[in-house]
């Protein structure tokens, strides 16, 4: 486990460039899931990530002269922000290479921070294997983004707020990618509360961590896609897997649904913008992933809110038509005048907003003298919904509702 003097010591380092956010009591999370739900904001950091306290602390505490060799990293995006900012803090030279498939907004927004931004592989293995070449080529120092134990030490350091803040939790929920951040955080509360279950949630789309941690033995596997890109990690460290075993009590699985819907909850119910390893720790609350007790008190860290815009409004859509907030279908009208408003008025009829209309004729599979009309409507739940799909049936239009 990382040492606790460590730990300490990273704090100490990085308290000028870390925003104090306070750990926040969820009322509505805690009703819903039947336990007090406290919040650590990560996403509020000032690169939207907690990644900037390991890259910080892992900078600051090299010799001047490593540092200024310039360094480089590999990210998908939170650590590549991190590092971006921390050494533009110290006014050196930093470059990180990014999987090809990263959202645009983390590019812009590490570039924007100073970096150099190269584009290589299709996950964050291939991308990390080319920053290691470059960084043998150009003698870059290279800032793993969990695999190094200052780094670790930073990301710890959550965990000492935390206790300071609200100091009768008795169980931590964390999103797992490489295991850089529950590594610190568990080595901390290992260190001063080891009675605090640490508990990992890990994405179903990025096995390895968990299959790993079951087993007691590392299992490799092949294959990484999940919506949540911030733990989408694909191997498993062998130092990080060890402070797990050490430190860690459980591991949760959330698969890409559930991680949508953990989004958007916090969207909605708390006004908070969190990616989807963000989210993961709420979503295994939300899906009842685990036993919880009225006297529960549990600490959720968002660890951040890099979500690219498109992937967000995706979530929302998504989001509305399952939850019967919204309804789409197709019926096919005669192409004549009136059609189209006969339609609408009977959609009035039953309080149905419509927010988008396609009307096409022209399509090569429609008859002559047919119109096909897509509508997209606002609806007030499951019940209005029934209600929209008897009238257009009793009114004798036939429709493909689309989902």
């Amino acid at each position: 486990m990382i040492p606790l003097e460590k730990i300490k010591q990273a704090r100490s380092r990085i308290e000028s460039v870390i925003e104090a956010i306070p750990l926040s009591f969820a009322p509505r999370l805690s009703q819903e899931v039947g336990a007090q739900i406290y919040l650590k904001k990560e996403n509020l950091q000032r690169t939207g990530a907690f990644k900037i306290r390991g890259a910080f602390n892992k900078i600051a505490s090299m010799s001047k002269q490593d540092r200024e060799k310039g360094v480089i990293a590999s990210s998908a995006g939170n650590h590549a922000q991190g590092v971006a900012y921390s050494a533009g803090y110290f006014d050196i030279r930093s470059v990180i290479v990014m999987p090809e498939a990263t959202p645009l907004l983390k590019v812009i927004a590490t570039k924007r921070l100073g970096a150099e931004v190269i584009l290589a592989g299709d996950n964050y293995d291939e991308a990390y294997a080319y920053a290691l070449k470059l960084s043998q080529e150009q003698k870059l120092q290279f800032i793993h983004p969990f695999a190094d134990d200052e780094v670790m030490a930073g990301q710890g350091s959550i965990a000492l707020e935390m206790m300071e803040e609200e100091a009768e939790l008795n169980m931590i929920l964390v999103p797992i990618g490489g295991g850089g951040l529950i590594g610190g955080i568990a080595s901390a509360y290992k260190a001063l509360k080891p009675d605090v279950k640490v508990i990992g949630v890990t994405a179903k789309g990025a096995p390895a961590m968990r299959e790993s941690f079951k087993q007691r033995n590392i299992q490799k596997t092949d294959f990484v896609r999940t919506i949540a890109d911030g733990i989408a990690v694909r191997d498993v460290n062998e130092k990080n897997f060890h402070y797990i075993c050490d430190g860690v009590s459980d591991i949760l699985e959330v698969d890409d649904e559930e991680i949508a819907s953990g989004i958007l909850y916090l969207l909605e119910n708390q006004k908070l913008v969190v990616e989807g390893a963000g989210a993961a720790s709420v979503a295994a609350l939300l899906h009842k992933k685990i036993d919880l007790k009225p006297t529960d008190k549990i600490g959720v860290v968002l660890s951040g809110g890099n979500i690219d815009v498109t992937m967000l409004n995706l979530i929302i859509e998504k989001g509305l038509l399952k939850s019967d907030r919204k309804m789409k279908f197709k019926v096919i009208l005669i192409d004549k005048p009136g059609s189209l408003q006969k339609l609408t008025d009977i959609l009035t009829q039953v309080g149905a907003n419509i927010v988008q209309i396609d009307y096409d004729r022209v399509s090569t599979n429609l008859d002559y003298g047919d119109a096909s009309v897509t509508m997209a409507l606002e609806t007030k739940g499951r019940e209005h919904k029934e209600q929209i799909r008897f009238k257009l049936l009793e009114c004798g239009y036939k429709f493909n509702e689309i989902f």
